[in-house]
């Protein structure tokens, strides 16, 4: 019979977290391409915060912190305070945050198979690797979902 330590015990439990709620963990953005790409956090069309990944590099994003500082009218620093100032950007209820993913190195001309990534891919995921398709000549990127263990 296979004796249980608290050790499993507790690794266990630490894996049956609820991933809804996900709070320090975050996802790891991976950029495997040969040439520098643009995260531009937007709501709507408009551009928030943008961060410059060399080619190798990877950067942690945590999509519970992105949704409290984007999220319009939750008091966010885009429009806390209200007054005029308000009134400078129109946000509809289906502009929520996400990330734009610009290929920095390619023309204009160039197509791009997926040009975002969701506040529920950096939920759902905990890693995200944008890499350089050479046979259909744009990004790509491949999502690896988080593990459930129990």
């Amino acid at each position: 019979m296979p004796s249980f330590s608290l050790l499993s015990l507790v690794k266990c439990f630490n894996g049956c977290r609820d991933h809804t709620q996900v709070a320090g963990v975050g996802t790891r953005v991976w950029n495997l391409s040969d040439k520098p790409v643009e995260l531009q956090i937007r709501v709507g069309s408009i551009l928030k915060k943008v961060h410059t990944m060399k080619p190798g590099s990877s950067r942690r994003l945590k999509c519970k912190s992105i949704y409290k500082a984007y999220m319009p009218g939750l008091g966010g620093s885009s429009n806390g305070g209200g007054g005029m100032r308000g009134f400078l950007y129109y946000y509809d209820e289906t502009c929520h945050p996400y990330i734009w993913i610009h290929d920095t190195g390619g023309g204009f001309s160039r197509m791009v198979k997926q040009q975002f990534i969701s506040l529920e891919d950096l939920r759902d995921c905990s890693e995200i690797r944008i890499f350089r398709d050479h046979q259909k000549g744009c990004i790509s990127i491949r999502k690896k979902p988080r593990p459930d263990f129990c």
